[in-house]
């Protein structure tokens, strides 16, 4: 098994012997600069995060919302650039090994080199990317549009001879018909990513009521777990989510509150605290709906 999705494996493995979802935080790294976010990314562990996603800023982030475009746009500010955020992963990950996706475009990889960002982001520790803007299809001859040799040439190979580097994470949106979700499902690695709501990022007032009967759909496509993102915005909708997802993703709201605090010494501090409801709700959501004496 490639190296790279190992800790994402051993994590829903965990998950699944423990009957609970996944807490996945969003961060935009660099924000409010690469310092803070090694602080933030350890301090989110502590308090019960299972898996990092970490955004590489981008000046035009299409599937975000303002609070995330903000924090894309406070990380550039500071002159926070693709090497950088990998530099910031090599720091955290001599401290942690928590698993850790980049969700990212597709200019910032081919502007650095798709090939040398592979190799670069395996070395740092990254073990998969989330690539918002580059669909099944296109990933296939995304080399002919680098212009650069197959990135087999410069990763490196494991002991078995498998690539070393970060596995691809498929995103499935409410509005993907049923043979584009089996065409996504079939090249998938380590998790699917749901979009739980159609447009950007941001927080919404509930969770989306077609959310189970899309899910079970996608299951049928596919063994893999499935992590439930955009929109979530409070430790109530975390719990909805997490009784019927593998995992679910916090992102706006957290940044949000970075944006608020901004780079202050408190600020890995009070990001632990904010989450710490979220993570309680996810982990213990379905204890709670098989005690029927159990408080909402």
């Amino acid at each position: 098994m490639p190296a790279m999705s190992e800790r994402i494996e051993r994590l829903f493995a965990q998950c699944r012997d423990e009957n609970r979802a996944a807490f996945i935080p969003y961060i935009c790294a660099g924000d409010p600069n690469f310092a803070r976010t090694v602080e933030i990314a350890l301090v989110l562990q502590e308090a019960g995060a299972d898996l990092l996603e970490l955004g590489v800023p981008f000046s035009d982030p299409l599937a975000d919302g303002i609070v995330n475009q903000l924090a894309a746009q406070r990380a550039l500010e500071r002159g926070a650039t693709v090497h950088g955020v990998l530099g910031c992963i090599g720091e955290i990950r001599r401290r942690s090994q928590i698993p850790i996706v980049l969700y990212t475009y597709l200019n910032p990889i081919l502007r650095h080199g798709m090939a040398e960002f592979e190799r670069e982001a395996a070395e740092a520790g990254v073990d998969g990317l989330l690539i918002l803007d580059l669909p099944p299809e296109e990933d296939r001859s995304i080399q002919q549009l680098d212009g650069l040799k197959p990135s087999s040439s410069t990763v490196g190979k494991d002991e078995n001879g498998f690539e070393e580097k970060p596995i691809r994470i498929r995103l499935i949106a409410p509005t993907t018909p049923r043979d584009r979700v089996a065409l996504i499902a079939a090249s998938a690695r380590g998790f699917i990513y749901y979009v739980s709501r159609e447009g950007v990022t941001g927080a919404r007032d509930s969770v989306a009521q077609s959310l189970e009967e899309r899910l079970t759909m996608i299951r049928r496509y596919t063994d893999l777990p499935i992590a439930v993102g955009f929109g979530i915005s409070n430790p109530e909708q975390a719990a909805t989510v997490a009784k019927v997802a593998e995992a679910v993703v916090i992102g706006s709201a957290i940044v949000d509150l970075i944006g608020k605090i901004g780079d202050a010494d408190d600020l890995a501090d009070g990001v632990g605290k904010f989450v710490a409801p979220f993570a309680s709700a996810i982990s213990s959501s379905r204890a709670k709906s098989r005690d029927p004496d159990a408080k909402a």
